[in-house]
């Protein structure tokens, strides 16, 4: 997605309270954001209540919003932040008193995910399924990535490279076959 695509205009208009124009950034940014929550997230189900959620939320703090700024990072901060508050609350019901690590590994190790893309970044952890996500399956660049993930321009690099050392390597195990585009690998 282009995020010069009048998305600040129309989030401008949004903030003075015309819903048409939340109408379209909806129309225009869920689909984004749905991919997104599939990449980082294990189930259909969860990656729909999630875009949900992060509606409800952009609609409440709308009013933060700077106009001027990339809108597409903004989105991406508040999905992030949806995402990682789910994440939390999920673990707290389900372990109590355990650490976040523990349970993270367990989810990860029992989950099954939806397509190649997913299986494809299941072995990483969060932090860089998430910068891939973004830069590779959204297109933003990495200065839009950093404001969304609330990091450096060098902290989003380092977690990118360290996804693409671990590709190769899962890809390398697997066959050049297997991940060949249109290929899934059975005959």
């Amino acid at each position: 997605m282009q995020s010069g695509e009048n998305l600040e205009m129309l989030m401008v208009r949004y903030q003075q309270g015309d819903f048409a124009a939340a109408t379209l950034l909806i129309a225009r940014i869920s689909p984004h954001l749905q991919r997104f929550f599939l990449a980082t997230s294990m189930s259909r189900v969860d990656a729909d209540d999630l875009l949900q959620e992060t509606w409800l939320r952009i609609h409440k703090v709308r009013h933060t919003y700077r106009p001027g700024e990339p809108a597409l990072p903004w989105f991406y901060a508040i999905a992030r932040h949806v995402r990682v508050d789910h994440y939390r609350k999920s673990i707290r019901a389900l372990a109590g008193e355990k650490e976040f690590e523990e349970m993270s590994k367990a989810l990860s190790s029992t989950a099954r995910p939806a397509g190649e893309l997913e299986a494809l970044l299941a072995p990483l952890p969060e932090g860089q399924r998430e910068v891939i996500a973004m830069l590779k399956v959204e297109g933003m660049s990495l200065e839009e990535v950093a404001r969304a993930t609330s990091s450096s321009v060098g902290s989003v690099k380092q977690k990118a490279h360290r996804a693409y050392k671990k590709l190769r390597e899962t890809i390398g195990a697997a066959g050049p076959k297997k991940w060949r585009r249109g290929d899934s690998g059975e005959r």
